[in-house]
């Protein structure tokens, strides 16, 4: 019996890897659909919403370095894979999108349901295999995957529902999936002229800004970093490369950065920019020595003015390099930014001590106790808001940890759905979702793929019924935060959870926190953690810049005043924050 062109494509994915295909199912991907159906190698994960799909192959994709794909049928359905795929994009994850379409001759004709999918899908894509043959099929369905691959970025298939039932062709143009095993190396000549930089900063401060393009060159780093005695301030991205309890860490620096990280970038002569494309300017030395490597040579001069510019892989020329570059003597500026770094760290556990408890609580605590009983190899995903600075500040990432989420498109929602695809991919492992209630809610019809799967998950809700960091970027902006544009209703999460058919606690006391995580950590069903929380805590920068400041202090006379002439609001507002900062331990 003849094969069809759905059944080859499905073949080609097998072939790439493919065990998992993310999607709510349609009239276009019918065809397709049934071929995994009669393919016990891979299996259709169906989900509630697309958008949920899309970022589920993110994390696979993001984790393992390997193909993920998701689908969507014709028109709306393709559509809403988009947020998920941009994701993917920024984050560089190698992801297949496959949509359907409408029958071919009807492509131009406004038929129900069409869209100009390669239009709208032009900028999220590196490649869009449009499919309007059989006989073209496999060489662009293998085209696809292969730029997904070699680029770490997003392809996509458009697939006709006429043709995915059409007795495919172009067998003979079917190969074994190429793999590139190159390294991209560096110059020699300039191996000499970064050594001889280095040299002439012998006596001065040096510094390492690196980003995820350290990821296969930790130790090289960490041995760089001990010759020049120079600290090592890292991206978000590269939190769980250069944990807290990495030799010479500064911490982060940028909007949700910390003091160490943030001086060790600002009073450097020499700044080595590592695998980063840090976006933040405002947060970089523009009058000091830049060296920047990469492999993405766009990248480089991107952020910053470089005086050494090199295209290469991190680990290969930081290998070639090692050699030629002399042990440094002991540096004050090294020793006291890492003293200051360790200091903030104390600090932190101060801020995340169970002794707070005052209610509502402090979401810091639950960060510090889940960072306690998380495995070595735990995979957190971090939703988008005020949660990614409690994880970043309260959770060392070390061992094989890993942290994923929108951490260069800002997206809410990625948490749950990004939970889902790690916890298909790692079975054995814990997975964590850090999120909000605001990105929880908008999400949550997945908790119940979730539960009637019984994925062990083990997902933190931040209850405080408000959009936080908008909050915030409201007060710094000089803007009085309104309770009716901010305030979100959330439901009783545990009760919702058990609804679905996972189990949920609730929790408003301190000493519940800690019994609350052990059961998660434990549980082998999915559980969730409806966490009440605080909206007064205050997340700030490292560096207050004149413009926050007086942002801020608009925004706050502002509140006062109306709280003074009988806004209620405002006074619950006022209160609850300098309640949440002048708690403490003592």
């Amino acid at each position: 019996m003849s094969r069809n062109v759905s059944e080859q494509l499905l073949e080609i994915l097998i072939e790439a890897g493919v065990t998992q295909v993310f999607g709510v199912i349609g009239d276009a991907l019918n065809a397709f659909a049934q071929a995994i159906h009669n393919h016990e190698q891979v299996e259709w994960i169906g989900v509630r919403h697309e958008g949920n799909a899309s970022y589920a192959a993110f994390a696979q994709a993001e984790l393992s370095g390997n193909l993920a794909v998701c689908a969507g049928t014709v028109g709306p359905g393709a559509l809403h894979l988009i947020n998920g795929l941009y994701n993917a994009k920024r984050e560089r994850s190698p992801v297949l999108a496959i949509t359907g379409q409408v029958p071919v001759s009807q492509i131009g004709t406004s038929f129900h349901q069409e869209v100009d999918l390669e239009k709208i899908y032009s900028d999220v894509c590196d490649y869009q295999a449009v499919i309007r043959s059989p006989e073209e099929a496999p060489r662009v369905i293998l085209r696809a995957i292969k730029e997904a691959l070699s680029n770490r970025s997003v392809s996509r298939i458009e697939l006709p529902a006429d043709i995915a039932e059409m007795p495919c062709a172009g067998d003979d143009f079917i190969h074994p999936l190429i793999r590139s095993l190159a390294t991209l190396v560096p110059a020699e000549e300039q191996m000499q002229q970064l050594a001889e930089l280095i040299q002439a900063h012998r006596e001065k401060r040096i510094s390492i800004l690196a980003g995820a393009g350290c990821r296969e060159a930790r130790a090289e780093v960490l041995e760089l970093a001990e010759k020049l005695q120079a600290p090592i301030t890292h991206s978000l991205r590269a939190c769980d490369i250069f944990d807290h309890d990495c030799p010479h860490v500064a911490g982060l620096t940028g909007l949700i950065g910390n003091p160490s990280g943030y001086h060790a970038v600002m009073n450097t002569d020499l700044l080595m920019l590592l695998g980063t494309d840090f976006p933040y300017t405002e947060y970089l030395l523009h009058d000091c020595t830049v060296v920047q490597i990469d492999t993405h040579l766009p990248r480089i001069g991107n952020r910053v003015g470089v005086n050494l510019g090199i295209h290469a892989d991190i680990k290969a020329t930081l290998t070639q390099l090692l050699p030629h570059v002399e042990s440094h003597g002991p540096s004050e500026f090294h020793d006291k930014i890492v003293g200051s770094f360790e200091d903030w760290r104390q600090e932190m556990r101060q801020d995340a001590d169970p002794d707070r408890d005052r209610e509502p609580l402090h979401p810091q605590i639950f960060a510090g106790l889940i960072n306690e009983h998380a495995s070595d190899d735990a995979i957190f995903v971090v939703d988008t808001g005020t949660i990614t600075v409690w994880a970043a500040r309260h959770i060392s990432f070390h061992s094989e940890r890993r942290m994923i989420g929108s951490f260069n498109h800002g997206s809410m929602a990625v948490g749950l759905p990004a939970a889902l695809g790690a916890q298909l991919l790692y079975p054995e492992r814990e997975v964590w979702a850090l999120v909000g209630d605001g990105a929880f809610t908008m999400a949550m019809q997945d908790w119940i793929t979730i539960a009637n799967r019984g994925l062990p998950i083990k997902m933190l809700v931040l209850h405080n019924s408000s959009l936080d960091l908008v909050k915030l970027e409201m007060e710094v902006a000089g803007i009085v935060p309104e309770k009716d544009v901010l305030e979100i209703d959330v439901p009783d999460l545990a009760e919702y959870s058990r609804w679905c058919g996972a189990k949920g606690v609730h929790v408003e006391h301190a000493k519940d926190i800690e019994a609350a995580i052990k059961a998660a950590k434990a549980a082998e069903s999915p559980f969730l953690i409806d966490a009440v929380v605080t909206n007064g805590e205050l997340s700030m920068p490292p560096k207050v810049k004149v413009a926050q400041a007086t942002g801020m202090a608009e925004s706050k006379l502002k509140q006062a005043w109306m709280a003074l002439s009988g806004d209620h609001e405002q006074w619950n507002n006022i209160k609850e924050e300098l309640a949440a900062y002048f708690d403490s331990s003592d």
